[in-house]
């Protein structure tokens, strides 16, 4: 596998920013392996999906921070799902959790939000898990474009489980705004179901304008990602995407 590039920051005061993705399904599964993953990814921001949102959800977020070596930012519960943690490099502006609007009969979906300063490079931050329903899902692409927008950052990354394939509506309307990360720059493997599963591609990191992506994709291959950790983890595969981000 080509290597992905290391995180840094550059002599023009750019940065090099590892972002990874990862639909944990509420850490049903083997914490440990999933630990294992994202330390071994060694991400600078980890957009969340599917974090624990009930009972002593706050302390499961914690205790998956601490062993992946990362802190707690923003979401989880309080965005129903969608989460933000970072590594101490990040120093955090500001965050906001933002709840959508709910259709009866299916569930509260939200996102979660920050701004992250590295250096002198700003980068909006956006973790979103949208609808299994067509319709709701499109809505939810708007509002998240919408949300880009209004964090008022010259740069921005969202990431996440879409619940949509490079052929739906939804992600043809947030890849025609932003830059699809495997499809700009593709790095590791493509499809993100389970090892096994009917391969899709539903999990995406998404990047503004000025952002350069320099690789995006599973990290399948990478050093200490174990296949079978992949496995125990939870019922996706993991993005990671290395994305260099401009001075502000």
């Amino acid at each position: 596998m080509q290597d992905l590039p290391e995180s840094t920051t550059e002599a023009d005061g750019s940065v090099i920013v590892r972002v990874l993705s990862y639909n944990i399904r509420s850490m049903r599964d083997d914490t440990a392996a999933l630990a294992r993953v994202i330390a071994a990814c060694r991400p600078d921001v980890v957009c969340v999906q599917e974090a624990p949102r009930f009972f002593r959800w706050r302390k499961a977020a914690a205790r998956l921070a601490r062993t992946s070596g990362l802190v707690y930012v923003a979401g989880g519960a309080t965005a129903s799902g969608p989460m933000i943690l970072s590594s101490l490099r990040a120093h955090v502006e500001r965050t906001e959790d933002v709840l959508l609007p709910r259709t009866p009969g299916l569930h509260q979906r939200g996102f979660a939000t920050a701004v992250l300063r590295f250096g002198r490079a700003r980068l909006g931050v956006l973790s979103c898990h949208l609808s299994v329903e067509d319709w709701e899902r499109y809505g939810q692409g708007r509002l998240l474009l919408d949300r880009l927008s209004a964090m008022d950052v010259p740069y921005a990354v969202a990431a996440g489980d879409l619940n949509d394939r490079p052929d739906g509506r939804t992600f043809g309307l947030l890849a025609d705004a932003l830059q699809d990360g495997w499809a700009t720059k593709p790095w590791g493997r493509e499809h993100t179901t389970r090892l096994g599963d009917p391969l899709q591609r539903i999990d995406v990191v998404l990047a503004t304008e000025g952002v350069e992506v320099l690789g995006c994709g599973v990290p399948m291959g990478l050093p200490h990602v174990e296949e079978r950790d992949l496995r125990a983890a939870t019922d996706h595969l993991p993005v990671l995407a290395a994305l260099r981000v401009p001075a502000s």
